[in-house]
């Protein structure tokens, strides 16, 4: 019974603290709005972004992945925004140490900067990190310890694609409902 109470008090908060949904289209002042029609100026504002080139296998791995996701029917033509990747780190702890001194897991860290721009001003709209924390087993076989290397590193890039398209999916949602505002007063 009190673990209901405080779920429901959680339920309760949340809906107090201003979230709201990110892809759905304001229909009315009231204050529930989803009628089931989703709201598609996010991802056509998201489909304007350039997607510049990355250096380093993480980084074409998580460029690849947020131009699948920001601009699945292909880049823009004209982009109205470019999206700039930079200080690709990679970091590996040896973890699980047998009686030999070797490690039976590797724990790897990925970090990296990320900014979006105006494509004709050149004015940072949007910077920030995205960070990914993954591990994998150290294996006798060389080949199955590769294998989980490059798992992780895919693991790892569709982590920091999928944060990073949030982000600015959320920044434009935070620019179109200001917009939207502003043209109702």
């Amino acid at each position: 019974m009190l673990r209901n109470i405080k779920i429901l008090a959680f339920v309760l908060a949340l809906g107090a603290c201003g979230f709201e949904p990110l892809y759905v289209e304001r229909h009315s002042d009231e204050k529930w709005y989803y009628k089931g029609q989703f709201d598609t100026s996010i991802t056509q504002e998201m489909a304007k972004i350039k997607v510049e080139p990355i250096a380093e296998r993480i980084g074409q791995l998580v460029r690849q992945d947020l131009l699948d996701s920001l601009t699945p029917k292909g880049a823009p033509d004209r982009p109205q925004y470019r999206l700039k990747i930079t200080d690709v780190e990679k970091s590996v702890t040896e973890q699980a140490m047998r009686d030999d001194i070797t490690a039976t897991r590797e724990r790897v860290e990925y970090k990296l900067k990320y900014a979006l721009f105006d494509a004709a001003s050149g004015e940072k709209l949007v910077e920030g990190d995205s960070l990914a924390l993954l591990g994998y087993d150290i294996m006798a076989n060389p080949y199955s310890t590769t294998f989980s290397q490059k798992k992780a590193q895919k693991d790892a890039a569709k982590i920091i694609a999928n944060d990073i398209a949030l982000r600015i999916g959320a920044y434009f949602h935070s620019v179109l409902t200001n917009r939207d505002m502003a043209d109702e007063l």
